[in-house]
């Protein structure tokens, strides 16, 4: 009997985690779900995670291809994997921004492609490439010059700016949020020059060193460092940094458009998560389809890796247009339960301990559906967990979108983030045109069209000042609850979305029921669904 192949990809860098392919199978997850830490290198527990959920052992594996960032892909002897057993035989590299384009090839809806990957830096220097994408294969074409700084690639640019404001440079989002605020017109020079198909950034140093040293060559004031938002100035240096950005990709993709002759676009690297930016690529003349996978980051390195090495194995490029991103494992009633119990086996690890009920519901939807309607704010935790950083109304928190009043209790009482943050509606697949400026679905939440001004007033939770919002639609073929949730809101409220944010309090989006549960009693919400289950706060 023969036996199906089986293939592992693994990311050693920052947003490690483990993906599994086979013929029938393709599971994924970053480390920082099961071992709670934000942003955490490491595999060995995503690994266990994707075994398990798929019933497989290592033994199972006949390829497993790792990537990594740095001057050159790992080696074989780099990557831990031969204590485990793993022949050196079965392990190969693969290089960080190849693995990138895998994800956005292979996971689209298209047969051929041009394939755009744009991050803070891969391997060999790489912060910009582009690849003909067909059936045959991928083909890289072409990239920044090796020899520029890394510091004047894009990925690299906002990363600088967004240290400078205060934050991570993994926190790019809150830049983006920011810029909407400010006047990119105070700044007259540019910051990109795209040449052909080659990007020439102004900064010579990384991080926030690069932003005061383009301060002192230029004469710009961005504002004093680490502000976190609150000054003028540096409102303005995240609308500057965004909206050269914005310039800069439209003119790159034009120009790997036009060297590829395919006009259909997959978008992949960090920067593709730039959704304001995003939904302007999409509507370029040159730009006949638009796809970026939803883990467009380095949290999609692995199930690049994945698919990969699946190609090296087979022969066969995997095609496997994604209709959601749903990679985790489903949770059991017994699991949940266990749980609810608070018994050990079920990993709850309680940051602060509150009294709840639970019970069982006929209808979770209809029932989370009403307490939104009447202003409640409730976890939602159903199926398998979301890949890349946006809840998807798997590990998500729902709330009333007619009102800011939801919006600001999530910022103050349950999220703690910073009041210039938007939250994202989920709206009905067939409703979003009604209601946005999008003529194509939207349900990985990579993009931001503008709200529909007549019903701006409507939705006015998930309205940005800038009159965009993120949008996710939903098909409730594809998330029969989610979707069901929404139809009821919309027949119970007349409006076709709720708001969406992920289910987390400044940690890791929440992974296991346990998980659910500690976060739920951490942070003040007026409910969770756990699967079929209703817990309320005594």
């Amino acid at each position: 009997m023969k036996r199906t192949p089986c293939v592992v990809g693994i990311n050693l860098g920052h947003d490690g985690g483990a993906a599994l392919i086979t013929d029938t199978v393709m599971v994924a997850i970053g480390e920082e779900r099961l071992n709670r830490t934000r942003y955490s290198p490491g595999w060995e527990a995503s690994l266990l995670y994707c075994l398990r959920a798929a019933h497989l052992t290592l033994d199972d594996i006949d390829l497993v291809a790792v990537s990594g960032i740095g001057r050159t892909p790992p080696t074989r002897d780099e990557t831990g994997l031969t204590h485990l057993g793993i022949d050196p035989s079965r392990i190969i590299p693969v290089d960080h921004h190849l693995s990138h384009a895998y994800t956005a090839y292979c996971l689209s809806p298209y047969e051929t492609a041009t394939v755009l990957v744009v991050d803070g830096g891969g391997n060999n220097n790489d912060t910009e490439t582009y690849y003909a994408a067909t059936p045959d294969g991928l083909q890289r074409l072409g990239g920044n010059p090796p020899t520029r700084p890394r510091a004047g690639g894009i990925g690299a640019t906002y990363e600088a700016f967004t240290n400078h404001l205060g934050w991570h440079e993994q926190e790019a989002g809150k830049t983006m949020a920011l810029a909407s605020y400010g006047d990119p017109a105070l700044y007259l020079a540019p910051l990109f020059d795209v040449v052909d198909t080659q990007v020439h950034g102004r900064l010579t140093h990384t991080h926030a060193p690069g932003v005061a040293d383009l301060a002192r060559r230029t004469g710009f004031d961005f504002g004093p460092p680490d502000s976190r938002g609150v000054h003028e100035l540096a409102v303005n240096a995240a609308a500057y940094v965004q909206d050269q950005t914005e310039h800069a990709l439209r003119a790159l993709a034009e120009q790997t458009i036009a060297a590829t002759g395919l006009g259909n676009l997959c978008f992949a690297g960090g920067v593709a998560l730039n959704c304001v930016a995003a939904d302007k690529l999409r509507r370029l003349d040159a730009v006949t389809g638009y796809f970026a996978p939803p883990a467009a980051s380095d949290r999609g390195q692995a199930l690049g890796c994945a698919l990969y090495a699946f190609h090296r194995l087979t022969g066969d490029l995997p095609q496997r247009p994604l209709a959601s991103d749903y990679f985790g494992r489903d949770y059991t009633s017994e699991e949940i339960e266990q749980a609810l119990h608070r018994d050990p086996r079920s990993g709850l690890v309680e940051r602060r301990r509150t009294p709840f009920t639970w019970r069982r519901e006929r209808d979770i939807s209809r029932t989370a559906a009403q307490m939104i309607a009447d202003g409640k704010i409730i976890g939602w935790f159903q199926g398998g967990s979301e890949l890349g950083p946006r809840a998807l109304g798997a590990r998500s928190i729902l709330a009333d979108p007619r009102t800011t009043a939801s919006s600001q209790a999530l910022n103050e009482r349950i999220k703690h983030r910073e009041p210039f943050r938007p939250f994202a509606p989920s709206v009905l697949a067939d409703q979003a045109s009604t209601w946005f400026d999008l003529n194509q679905p939207s349900p990985f939440m990579l993009l931001a069209p503008p709200v529909r001004p007549d019903h701006a007033d409507k939705i006015a939770g998930v309205v940005h000042v800038d009159g965009t919002a993120r949008v996710q639609t939903v098909d409730p073929t594809t998330t029969p609850a989610y979707g069901a949730l929404i139809e009821h809101f919309h027949h119970l409220t007349g409006v076709p979305l709720v708001l969406n944010t992920s289910f987390n309090d400044r940690e890791p989006i929440v992974e296991t029921p346990a998980h659910a549960l500690a976060t739920f009693q951490a942070c003040d919400l007026d409910a969770a669904c756990i699967g079929e289950y209703l817990v309320e706060r005594s």
